[in-house]
């Protein structure tokens, strides 16, 4: 009928691109990161349809990971339906996944360095992704199920740099029914029905056991549950970064505030940590003196800044380090990822890489 507006579920992911788009000045590039699956293909026409009438050029990104057969057919369907949904440019970009981390982090790892040099190469200002308040609350069973902290349960953010997810505060639901009001026929990746991968299991398991359980809305409850947990953990990281800087020591061989922790052990482990360029020195009395959950995060911080990868800095690493704080009774070097070594000497704590080995 003349004058009606799009359906429901249609109106519901424009608005949400809508407002993802809003802060982009026009003639900024906005680029879709599109499987072909129903979310990120409900994603590419509204961002189409919503970045034409916003003075934005938007262009599609697909990646083929290789790991089906006829991959790269699919993906060359996907920049064929491009220009339809009007996105120019469109391209299909080929991964090759390695092992590291298992078979679904290292396809993660492979399409976010695919994205980022594409969106470099082109110019964009932002990488639009697909994910929903059900991935969301996916990540956040699975990381809950790790023993994580605050940050890590507060899931994907809506914004982190270049990306953005704008679908975070719709279901799977709305999706699908956005590419049926659209007619347009989604692509099922067989992955996402496969019992091997963690994620699929919770999606097609746990999360239907816990709505039978416990009632309607789990995936809505875990969601706010990651909003919630943002929240606090972006006030506690605002009050660990000042309470870094005011722990760290500038300059540890002129520090009047040596204390009586200094034994042979101390001495001997330092020797062996080697220190300078890149070692991190911070004031124990101050760490004492923090919260524990703002401690932490100063710990990790300063093993990071010394040269410990963030990805395998675990909390197990980090409460080691902690107990040269809270229960000092003389031990020996932690060791943490990346080679770095703390030491508690003179009042103080020393993160640094340990001296290379010399060649015989």
């Amino acid at each position: 009928m003349a004058g009606m507006g799009p359906p429901p579920a249609v109106a519901d992911v424009h608005r949400a691109v809508r407002l993802a788009l809003d802060d982009l000045a026009p003639g900024s590039l906005v680029l879709v990161a599109c499987s072909g699956g129903a979310d990120s293909l409900a994603l590419a026409a509204a961002t189409g349809f919503v970045a034409s009438r916003a003075g934005l050029d938007a262009g599609l990104l697909t990646v083929d990971h290789g790991l089906q057969e006829g991959s790269d057919e699919r993906a060359a369907e996907v920049v064929r339906l491009a220009p339809a949904l009007g996105l120019v440019p469109a391209e299909a970009l080929r991964v090759r996944v390695g092992g590291g981390g298992g078979p679904e982090a290292a396809a993660r790892d492979a399409r976010y360095a695919a994205l980022s040099e594409a969106a470099g190469r082109l110019g964009a200002a932002a990488v639009l992704l697909g994910h929903t308040r059900d991935d969301q609350a996916e990540t956040v069973l699975l990381r809950l199920a790790r023993g994580s902290g605050t940050r890590s349960l507060a899931g994907m953010p809506a914004r982190a740099g270049l990306y953005r997810r704008p679908l975070l505060g719709l279901g799977r639901r709305t999706t699908v029914a956005a590419c049926e009001g659209l007619g347009l026929s989604p692509w099922d990746d067989p992955h996402n029905l496969d019992p091997r991968y963690t994620r699929v299991r919770v999606r097609e398991r746990l999360l239907p056991a816990l709505e039978e359980e416990l009632g309607p809305g789990v995936a809505e409850a875990l969601a706010r549950t990651a909003d919630l947990c943002r929240d606090d953990a972006d006030a506690l990281d605002g009050w660990a970064d000042a309470a870094y800087a005011e722990a760290v020591v500038r300059d540890p061989a002129h520090d009047p505030d040596r204390d009586s922790d200094r034994d042979s052990a101390g001495d001997s482990a330092l020797s062996d940590i080697g220190g300078g360029a890149g070692a991190v020195t911070l004031a124990v009395q101050g760490l004492a003196e923090l919260p524990r959950a703002v401690r932490l995060r100063v710990l990790r911080r300063a093993a990071i800044a010394a040269g410990a990868p963030p990805g395998a800095l675990s909390a197990a690493h980090v409460l080691q380090a902690d107990r040269l704080v809270t229960g000092w009774r003389g031990q020996r070097r932690v060791e943490v990822p990346g080679g770095v070594g703390v030491v508690r000497r003179y009042g103080t704590l020393v993160f640094a890489r340990q001296p290379a080995s010399p060649v015989s």
